[in-house]
């Protein structure tokens, strides 16, 4: 298993256990995801961290004073 975790503006449009799908962004050196319909969005990984799995679980939402986060595992 293997947990990410994504930053959501706007709180109630996910709960946890529910099944997201992600896509994957490509920048020149790194790559993000974002939960579909562009829910929430990962920071950047190198291409050696490239998450292989398109589904997930969301396990956990917490608050913080910077925003919403939310960590979702994927089995790969």
């Amino acid at each position: 298993m293997r947990s990410m975790e994504f930053k959501m503006e706007r709180q109630g449009y996910l709960e946890e256990g529910n099944h997201v799908e992600i896509t994957e962004g490509l920048l020149p050196s790194n790559y993000y995801y974002t939960i579909e319909p562009a829910l929430a969005m990962s920071g950047n990984y190198s291409f050696s961290d490239r998450l292989l799995a398109r589904e997930g679980v969301v396990t956990k939402i917490e608050e913080r004073a910077s925003g919403f986060y939310v960590t979702v595992e994927f089995e790969e």
